[in-house]
């Protein structure tokens, strides 16, 4: 079995009109080898695209990239070998037909795979004590109200202009709890 965070997405120029094609032969070719492990995926990026014919509105798909299939592939001499091989594909786009990896960037550009989300690390409850350490608010004791892990922030109840009652959002890296302050 294949290390699968070695797969990468890599890029083929097909003959234009024959993108779907090339899917469906490279899908149908990596199902009767058994490489399901080594090629995972085969992708023609579309959009849905409004259009208006006789005063009545249509959709329909239309490719981003016409002439282009991606592939999700770990790229083998087997692999190579069936893409490469395959009816309607001219090669892969890199110098001289090397197959050159997609950067992650550009395949969550492409919406091929999301974004890794950031969870922040807190150890910080609700009901605890906290002290502002840095920010406009440095020194400013509070209590947790609550935490978004996913944004990296916490609604603080801060006391100011005396007993008054404030919440605000604070980011977690500007809060410590009360006890670790001495």
């Amino acid at each position: 079995m294949a290390d699968l965070e070695q797969a990468k997405w890599y890029v083929i120029h097909t003959y234009s009109g024959h993108e779907k094609k090339v899917k469906a032969t490279i899908e149908k070719a990596v199902q009767n080898r058994n490489m399901e492990d080594i090629i995972l995926a085969v992708s023609v990026p579309e959009e849905e695209v409004i259009e208006e014919k006789n005063g009545k509105r249509y959709t329909r798909s239309r490719k981003i990239f016409p002439g282009y299939c991606l592939v999700k592939m770990i790229v083998t001499d087997e692999s190579w070998y069936v893409v490469r091989n395959t009816k309607g594909v001219t090669g892969f786009v890199g110098p001289n037909s090397k197959p050159i990896p997609l950067t992650q960037q550009e395949v969550i550009n492409m919406g091929l795979e999301e974004a890794p989300k950031k969870v922040y690390r807190t150890d910080f409850e609700v009901g605890e004590k906290v002290v502002v350490k840095s920010g406009v608010f440095e020194g400013f004791t509070g209590e947790v109200q609550g935490i978004q892990k996913e944004k990296g922030m916490a609604k603080i109840k801060i006391y100011m202009f005396g007993d008054r009652e404030t919440l605000m959002d604070i980011e977690v890296s500007q809060i410590e709890k009360e006890e670790d302050r001495y």
